[in-house]
């Protein structure tokens, strides 16, 4: 009785993990709670449909008579005030904190108050992150990106993990500013690498990080600790008027690879 016991036990236990991570949640729900300024925090779950940070549904019916060049700003940009938090969950469509409405020429944009992680997590489409400022730390380690992956713009506050990431398409961090340190150590970019007119002011490790095709490093600007041990360019890169802490990139990573 007792070892039935305990394989009924088993059985309910491996049922219930299954049940929750196969947990499927709407992309609606979770920002109503968002929008709300409630914490994000969900694990081992699927998200259907597109999670948009941006104001676009509830201001795209409600715009300005004229965009910018009727003296209005063609930009409209919204805060998430509580922290957000996704590990090992699945993202069926788009994440957007950026919109673009090419009808009527509006720009839609979402900033992050505090801290950002989608750990271990798996992005079907693309993710759309142009132009936001983050307040708090930003976690993107050991998840999958299977469409672009859009940071251009992008002003990270505080310490950044991009590590072990794999981008499958373009990955965009073209004028992107970081004032604190952010690793990049492990990351496959299996696609483009933009970092052209990137700042870095406080250090990046590009440890074992791994560029298959085309590394735009153009006007990149690294600073602080700079780790390059195990960089791997595979396909073409440029360094033109790439400096690290002031030196040629390209006698850097001689020096320090």
């Amino acid at each position: 009785m007792k070892k039935l016991s305990f394989l009924l036990t088993m059985l309910i236990g491996i049922a219930f993990a299954l049940e929750t991570q196969a947990q499927t949640i709407s992309a609606t729900e979770i920002m109503q709670k968002a929008k709300a300024g409630e914490d994000i925090k969900y694990q081992n779950v699927t998200i259907k449909g597109i999670l948009d940070f941006t104001p676009y549904l509830e201001k795209k019916d409600d715009l300005p008579s004229s965009s910018w060049w009727g003296g209005n700003s063609n930009s409209i940009d919204d805060e998430i005030t509580g922290s957000v938090e996704f590990i090992n969950c699945v993202f069926e469509d788009k994440v957007l904190a950026y919109y673009h409405d090419d009808d009527t020429e509006y720009t839609f944009n979402a900033d992050f108050d505090k801290d950002v992680t989608f750990k271990n997590c798996t992005f079907e489409d693309d993710i759309a992150f142009k132009y936001s400022d983050f307040g708090g730390r930003v976690i993107f380690s050991g998840s999958t990106v299977k469409g672009e992956a859009n940071f251009k713009y992008a002003e990270f506050e505080q310490e950044v993990d991009f590590s072990k990431i794999t981008f499958a398409e373009l990955a965009n961090f073209k004028y992107a500013e970081y004032d604190e340190a952010v690793s990049y150590a492990g990351t496959t970019f299996e696609g483009e690498a933009n970092f052209k007119y990137t700042e870095i002011d406080d250090g990046v490790d590009f440890g074992n990080a791994t560029f298959e095709r085309f590394l735009n490093f153009k006007y990149t600007e690294l600073n602080g600790d700079v780790n390059l041990k195990g960089f791997k360019v595979n396909g073409d890169i440029d360094t033109k008027y790439t400096k690290v802490n002031g030196e040629d990139f390209t006698a850097y990573l001689l020096r320090n690879k």
